[in-house]
């Protein structure tokens, strides 16, 4: 993506914690140079902290995604110290957990301004930058939610729907130029980290990710590949493959089933704590550093091996191919070795 003179130079966004920030840090051990935005300044700090002591370079620059006029600001910055930017990742997000007619009109639209314009104004400041120079990478992180919605996070949902299609106009629009810029979507599962500790929590009780929950340093590792692969998409994590390819096939069986355990899958334990952070308005993390993981470690996938093989299909398609032709062959030797020999009728 870069020239080998000059370290890569990336911007994520939400990189204060959670996926955002492990994403941060995979980037910082292959010694990039990173642009770092989000809300909190506790967390920022953390992160820019994080990403030094890994061996990559950063600036931490507060910004709100739902400002265009930020994220733009904030590109420039990252130029103006580092360079061209070689690879965006938008990451940023907020949620309520809430039935939909307990969210207010503020709150929906609150989601819906970081979830997907957040994505859409950090797409616009990318291609301003990397269409002119004829290179570059955007990585959308998505979700298994964009094709399976989920009960009690209605605008979370509506807002990762939402971002396949604007990327996958914007892909055809890039694809018509001929140019040399792409843009890939990363489709995650449940994941370990803070968004369940301070997101608005209307529900009777704790908020945790849907099992099966995987450690964000398993959905970072799939997005560095990612930012430096051709592939348009890339389904993280077997719950997420079968989300979909359910949710495809049988989308009538998915609502009534997803209608009797939803509401379950997403809590745990006792009420939500009255003391706990909300971020939909205000960062949770100005003052703390929460890091990339939540309370969920004791649970969590630490690999995948779905996501592996997703990242080596060529190969694994090739060796499939190999086997069924090898086995074939051994086959149809082993039955003209068996068949019976004809006299010679003289």
């Amino acid at each position: 993506m870069s020239g080998e003179s000059r370290a890569e130079v990336v911007v994520v966004t939400g990189a204060s914690a959670g996926v955002g920030r492990a994403v941060a840090e995979a980037f910082a051990r292959r010694g990039a140079h990173l642009g770092l935005l989000a809300r909190g300044q506790a967390g920022l700090e953390g992160a820019r902290e994080s990403v030094e002591r890994l061996g990559g370079k950063a600036i931490a620059i507060p910004t709100d995604t739902a400002d265009y006029d930020a994220v733009e600001a904030a590109a420039q910055q990252v130029e103006d110290t580092f360079g061209p930017i070689d690879i965006w990742v938008n990451d940023a997000l907020t949620t309520v957990f809430a039935e939909f007619l307990e969210m207010t009109p503020a709150e929906y639209r609150r989601v819906t301004e970081v979830t997907y314009l957040g994505f859409v104004h950090g797409t616009m400041a990318a291609l301003k930058r990397m269409v002119p120079r004829n290179r570059g990478k955007i990585v959308q992180v998505g979700s298994a939610l964009a094709y399976a919605s989920i009960p009690l996070q209605s605008a979370y949902c509506g807002a990762k729907h939402a971002i396949n299609g604007f990327t996958s106009s914007v892909r055809i629009e890039l694809m018509h130029n001929r140019s040399n810029v792409k843009i890939s979507i990363a489709q995650l599962p449940a994941v370990n980290t803070p968004q369940f500790i301070w997101g608005r929590n209307k529900m009777p009780r704790k908020a945790q990710p849907v099992p099966p929950i995987y450690e964000p340093e398993v959905i970072a590792e799939a997005i560095y590949w990612l930012a430096h692969h051709d592939r348009r998409e890339l389904w993280i994590g077997g719950s997420t493959v079968r989300a979909i390819l359910a949710r495809r096939f049988f989308p009538e069986f998915v609502e009534w089933y997803l209608s009797k355990t939803g509401y379950k899958a997403q809590m745990y334990d006792g009420p939500p704590d009255p003391t706990q952070p909300d971020n939909l308005f205000h960062p949770a993390d100005d003052t703390r550093d929460y890091g990339a993981h939540g309370p969920f470690g004791n649970r969590s996938l630490s690999s995948s091996y779905e996501t592996w093989a997703a990242e080596h299909r060529p190969g694994l398609l090739a060796a499939v191919t190999g086997i069924v032709g090898l086995a074939g062959l051994v086959l149809a030797t082993m039955r003209l070795l068996t068949l019976p020999r004809r006299r010679d009728i003289r």
